[in-house]
C-alpha cells in the first residue's frame, strides 16, 4: 500500500480505549472520508490497518486515503449508534453510505384526441393532456395505471392512431384479452371515449359508481340483444371487481407497517422497503447498497465474530434502517426486518426516539407477516438480476444459501465434489463448478485416484482429490482460472466424516475456504448438510434447497459418467491386449479414438490402421481378432 501513514496510523490504534464510540478517518486535507461506530474502538479500527492487502477493493482504497483519525468515546453502544447518525448526517464523507429521498412527484397522464392513453409521467406537460395528481408514490401510480389499462382494455402500445389503425394485425395484448385492439378498426372513437371516461372516473375514486353504470349499459344493450356489447360491459365490471378483491389480499397486522428485505449477491446488495398505510401498500422503495456492504463486512469481521450466522448481513439491516428513517419524517408504529439487526435494541431505542413514540422491531418467522417479507425479498432479487443479468430465483438461492451456512459473503465461485468407484480398481473424483448459480461446465474436472489401493476409501480418496486441486492452485494462480482461481464454498458428496476427513487438511495447506457435506436421504434428494459437528436443516430454505439438490445431482451425474468411461476403457484394454502387437498404449490410443468394440469392429483395416501408434501387420491382426468369428 502507498499509504505513508501506516505505521503511524497502527501506533495511534494501540492507545485506543475498549470502550464504545465513534471514529472519524480524515485524509491528507483534513476531510472527513468515513465516519463508524464501535463497541470496543481499539477491536475495530485496528481492523483497518492490519492485513490491509486483504481488505475489499473499496475498504482497501478508503485505507489508503486515511491520513488521520479522530474518536469519541460513548458510556452506551446506543449513544454511539445516534452520534454516528448524526455525525454522516452533517459531514456526509465519501465512503459511507448516504441514502437520498430523490423522490418528487408523480403524475397519471390522459392523453388528448380520439384515442388518448393513459400513462404515468413525473411533470406534467402543455401538451393537451388532462393530468391527475400529484401522487407521492412513483411505484402505486405504476401499478395503478397497468392495472387501469388491463381492466378498461386500453391500449399500451407505441402506435399512434388513428394513423395506424387497420395497417397491422392486433398484437399479443388483445389475444390474451388485455386491449380493445382499436388498431383492428372495429372500435369506434365514440366506444373508446366512453372507455377512457370510465377509466378515468374508476381513477378518481368512483369505482362503485362505474360498477352501478356499467350494470345498466350491460343490461342495455342485453335488453337491445347486442350481447357482445353486454359482453363486454360483464368483463369490465368483472374486472373491477377482481381487482378490488386483490387489493385485499396482503394482510398485515399494524395500520401503518415497513416491511424491509436486504438480499445480497457476490457483487450487489439491495434493501427493498414495502410502506403499509391504513392497512393497504402505498409505495415500494429499494436501495442498492454496494459499497455500504463492503464496510459492513469489514465490520462483521470484527465486532460480530461470536456470532455464528450472518454477522455481515446483521450489521448491514443496522446500517441500513439508521440511514433511512434518518431521512424520512415518520416512522410507522412498526419495522418489519428479515433478521436480526447486529444492535436490535439499541436500534428499536433509537426509532422510539425518533418517532417520539412507541415503534416495534418485528423479526416474523412464520405467518402473513412472513408471506410480506418473502414479497419484499423476491422484488430485491429481482431488482439485482436485473443490474447482473441473472435470473431473482438465482439470486435468492445464493444469498438463502449464505445465511444458511452462516457465510461472510455470498459463494459467487462453488466447487463440489464426488467420488465414484466400480469395484476396487476404478477409483475417480468430479469435479463441478457452479458460478452465480449455474453451471460452468468449462470449468469441471476429472480425477483418478492413485494412492487409494484395494479396498475403496472415500475419506482417503477425498483427501488425495483436495490435495491435488489445492496444489494445482499454487501452480496457476496468476492465471486466475480453472484451477488458478479459488472457490468460495466446498461441497463434499457425503456427511460429516467426509467433512471432518478434509477439513484440518485443508487448514493446513493455508487455505481458509468454507467447506460443508451434502447428505441425501432415502430418496437421493438432499437432506441435511454437514458440518464437523452435525447437521443443518435445508427445509425452510426453498431456493438453497433447490440449488443445493442440483448441485449434487450435477457433480453426481459428473462423476458417475467418468467412472463408467473409465471401467469401460479398462475393460477394453483387457481385450485389446490380448492381440498381438497391442500394448497399453495402442490399447489406450484405440479407446480414445472408438470408444466401443462396436465401433472398431465396424472400422476397416485402413480406419484402424490411422490410430496413432498403430502399424499395418497390427491393424490386420486387430481386424482379424474382431471378425473371427464372423460367419460362423
Amino acid at each position: 500500500m502507498d499509504n505513508p501513514r501506516l505505521e503511524y496510523l497502527r501506533e495511534k490504534v494501540k492507545k485506543l480505549p475498549l470502550q464504545p464510540g465513534i471514529y472519524i478517518m480524515k485524509d491528507k486535507k483534513g476531510q472527513i472520508i468515513y465516519i463508524g461506530k464501535a463497541k470496543a474502538l481499539k477491536n475495530r479500527v485496528s481492523s483497518y490497518f492490519r492485513s490491509v492487502e486483504k481488505h475489499t477493493p473499496k475498504v482497501y482504497r478508503m485505507v489508503e486515503n486515511v491520513w488521520d483519525f479522530e474518536y469519541i468515546v460513548t458510556s452506551s453502544e446506543f449513544e454511539a449508534l445516534v452520534l454516528e447518525c448524526s455525525f454522516i448526517k452533517q459531514h456526509t464523507p465519501k465512503y459511507n453510505i448516504l441514502l437520498k429521498d430523490d423522490k418528487g412527484y408523480h403524475y397519471i397522464r390522459v392523453g388528448g384526441g380520439e384515442y388518448g392513453k393513459i400513462t404515468a409521467c413525473h411533470q406534467p406537460q402543455k401538451d393537451g393532456a388532462r393530468y391527475l395528481g400529484p401522487y407521492i408514490s412513483g411505484y402505486v401510480v405504476k401499478q395503478t395505471v397497468d392495472e387501469v389499462n388491463k381492466v378498461f382494455l386500453l391500449p399500451t402500445c407505441n402506435r399512434n392512431f388513428p394513423q395506424e389503425i387497420g395497417k397491422q394485425r392486433p398484437c399479443l395484448n388483445y389475444h390474451i384479452k388485455q386491449c380493445m385492439a382499436p388498431c383492428s378498426g372495429k372500435i369506434s372513437p365514440q366506444e373508446y371515449a366512453e372507455a377512457l371516461e370510465e377509466a378515468v372516473s374508476f381513477l378518481k375514486g368512483s369505482s362503485a359508481n362505474i360498477q352501478k353504470i356499467l350494470t345498466q349499459k350491460m343490461m342495455q344493450a342485453a335488453e337491445a340483444m347486442q350481447y357482445e356489447k353486454a359482453a363486454r360491459y360483464r368483463d369490465r365490471i368483472r374486472a373491477i371487481q377482481g381487482l378490488a378483491e386483490n387489493q385485499k389480499v396482503v394482510s398485515i397486522r399494524y395500520e401503518e407497517e415497513d416491511v424491509i428485505a436486504l438480499v445480497q449477491s457476490s457483487v450487489k446488495c439491495c434493501a427493498v422497503v414495502l410502506q403499509f398505510r391504513d392497512y393497504r401498500l402505498v409505495d415500494k422503495e429499494y436501495f442498492m447498497l454496494d459499497e455500504l456492504s463492503e464496510f459492513a463486512q469489514n465490520a462483521s469481521l470484527t465486532d460480530s465474530k461470536e456470532q455464528a450466522v450472518e454477522p455481515m448481513m446483521q450489521e448491514l439491516r443496522t446500517q441500513f434502517v439508521l440511514r433511512y428513517y434518518d431521512m424520512k419524517q415518520q416512522v410507522p408504529k412498526a419495522v418489519v426486518l428479515d433478521g436480526t439487526p447486529s444492535c436490535q435494541q439499541e436500534l428499536e431505542e433509537y426509532l422510539c426516539q425518533k418517532a417520539q413514540r412507541s415503534v416495534q422491531l418485528l423479526l416474523p418467522q412464520k405467518g402473513d407477516q412472513m408471506k410480506l417479507l418473502q414479497m419484499a425479498k423476491e422484488n430485491a432479487s429481482q431488482q439485482i438480476a436485473e443490474q447482473t443479468r441473472r435470473t431473482s430465483r438465482e439470486i435468492s438461492a445464493l444469498d438463502e444459501l449464505a445465511r444458511l451456512l452462516g457465510l461472510h459473503q455470498v459463494p459467487n465461485y462453488i466447487e463440489a465434489y464426488d467420488i465414484s468407484n466400480i469395484g476396487s480398481e476404478t477409483i475417480v473424483a468430479g469435479m463441478v463448478v457452479f458460478e452465480g448459480g449455474r453451471p460452468l461446465k468449462g470449468a469441471y474436472r476429472k480425477f483418478s485416484v492413485r494412492s487409494v489401493v484395494g479396498k475403496p476409501d472415500d475419506y482417503a480418496s477425498m483427501r488425495e482429490v483436495l490435495t491435488r486441486r489445492l496444489e494445482r492452485y499454487e501452480q496457476h494462480k496468476q492465471e486466475g482460472v480453472g484451477f488458478g482461481r479459488l472457490p468460495d464454498l466446498i461441497l463434499l458428496d457425503g456427511g460429516r466424516g467426509h467433512v471432518a476427513a478434509v477439513k484440518p487438511l485443508v487448514r493446513q495447506m493455508g487455505f481458509d475456504i468454507p467447506i460443508f457435506g451434502m447428505a441425501k436421504d432415502d430418496r437421493h434428494r438432499t437432506r441435511t448438510i454437514a458440518t464437523e459437528d452435525g447437521e443443518l436443516s435445508v427445509s425452510s430454505f426453498r431456493a438453497a434447497f433447490d440449488l443445493l439438490t442440483s448441485i449434487q445431482d450435477e457433480v453426481h451425474r459428473f462423476s458417475i459418467g467418468y467412472s463408467r468411461s473409465k471401467h469401460a476403457s479398462r475393460a477394453m484394454e483387457s481385450v485389446l491386449r490380448s492381440v498381438e502387437g497391442i500394448g497399453e498404449k495402442r490399447a489406450k490410443n484405440l479407446f480414445l479414438r472408438f470408444r466401443t468394440l462396436k465401433a472398431m469392429e465396424a472400422a476397416t483395416v485402413e480406419q484402424l490402421e490411422e490410430t496413432p501408434g498403430m502399424t499395418h501387420l497390427t491393424a490386420l491382426n486387430l481386424y482379424r481378432y474382431l471378425h473371427e468369428n464372423d460367419g460362423q
